[in-house]
């Protein structure tokens, strides 16, 4: 069994790893906010991006992009995860952020919705999130109810991320609240300007996201914007979630990396009472903890990656990566802060903005708890006979 990346894939690899340390890490501090980029930053960098040959690597061909499969993504993603030059949240500097539900589409929705996205001239926003309904679809409160050829959707959605320069959502509805997410949810796509779709206020987080709070009050669509069935919701989202948490996995990665790098050069560099901090046993554990973790959480993820590009179902093995990364991810920022000790607060350097980011990672697209009780179902299926 060969756990080496195929030649190409290294290269790819290598080639990311040049382009980060080379053009993007130097300027990290410079070019964004925290949320946003800073003007004219994001096009001096697509641009650059662009002379890499990767540009729209994550659309499929047919398209018009590269239709890297799940495990060059994961490669890529990984790579750039590796400085905060690039915002955490609904930031490329590869081409638009293309949403899988959006793939699944009729041809004249294509026409509408993907095709705008694929060529920049329209941005998406998945709403899914409610105040009572965040890790648990199956409790969601805005509802879609049939009206003729058309759908009424009342509701309010929290915590969306893009919604402020968004031109359309992806709105997760109930049609069968007695259902839940057992056949009883449902995807329509609207644009923001359509009556009674009312941005309320943006919220003010520790992190690199001001995500949004939306209320739908007797919002009209037609039975041409729902995505497939009624009911198919779930099944829609699953796309989109299945892929993100692959994708936190793979950035826990390029972070916790990242911290090692820095903690084992300070630690060799910094004296205390007369001895290299790298000397110390209690630095020396830690540092050995990130290393494990590293290597740990890029076995999962390489493995749930070839599965899926092997045609597998891999929300299981998703889950998985999903928490693990993000929880070793901030237990690595969390002891690389500790070993600067002071200097690790400072925003000279990328530590805090790693801390507060992977904190905030744990929570979203799908919160460790929630995500080890389906994984506890599945296992006692499995193992419980």
């Amino acid at each position: 069994m060969d756990f080496h990346l195929p030649e190409e894939l290294q290269m790819l690899k290598d080639n990311l790893r040049r382009f980060v340390d080379s053009e993007l890490i130097p300027i990290e501090r410079k070019t964004n906010d925290g949320t946003e980029f800073f003007p004219g930053i994001q096009k001096e960098l697509e641009e650059k991006a662009r002379g890499l040959g990767l540009w729209m690597f994550d659309v499929p061909e047919e398209y018009g992009g590269l239709g890297l499969g799940h495990l060059s993504k994961a490669v890529m993603w990984e790579e750039m995860a590796r400085t905060i030059a690039i915002p955490a949240r609904n930031a490329s500097i590869f081409g638009p952020r293309v949403s899988p539900i959006l793939y699944t589409l009729n041809e004249e929705q294509k026409e509408r919705w993907l095709y705008p996205v694929i060529s920049g001239e329209k941005k998406s926003c998945f709403c899914q999130s409610e105040p009572d309904a965040g890790g648990d679809p199956g409790g969601m409160r805005t509802t879609a109810v049939r009206d003729g050829d058309n759908y009424i959707i009342n509701g309010y959605k929290r915590w969306i991320t893009g919604a402020g320069d968004a031109d359309f959502a992806q709105i997760v509805t109930a049609t069968d609240r007695n259902k839940g997410s057992r056949g009883g949810l449902t995807v329509f796509l609207a644009d923001m300007d359509t009556p009674g779709i009312k941005r309320i206020r943006q919220q003010d987080l520790m992190i690199s996201d001001k995500p949004w709070e939306i209320a739908f009050e007797d919002v009209r669509v037609s039975i041409d914007q729902r995505v497939g069935d009624e009911g198919d919701g779930m099944l829609a989202a699953q796309s989109w979630l299945t892929e993100g948490r692959l994708r936190h996995g793979a950035r826990g990665i390029g972070v916790i990396e990242r911290c090692l790098e820095l903690a084992c050069s300070y630690a060799q560099q910094r004296s205390t009472f007369g001895e290299k901090l790298s000397q110390r046993q209690t630095v020396q554990n830690m540092i050995v903890d990130m290393f494990q973790d590293l290597h740990q959480l890029r076995l999962m993820v390489y493995d749930a990656a070839w599965r899926a590009d092997n045609g597998e179902d891999v929300r299981k093995q998703s889950y998985m990566c999903k928490y693990f990364g993000d929880e070793r991810s901030f237990k690595a920022a969390d002891r690389c802060m500790q070993i600067h000790g002071g200097m690790g607060l400072a925003k000279d350097l990328p530590i805090e903005q790693f801390f507060r980011d992977q904190r905030s990672m744990v929570i979203t697209e799908g919160p460790t708890e929630i995500l080890k009780m389906a994984l506890a179902r599945q296992i006692l299926r499995q193992y419980g006979d």
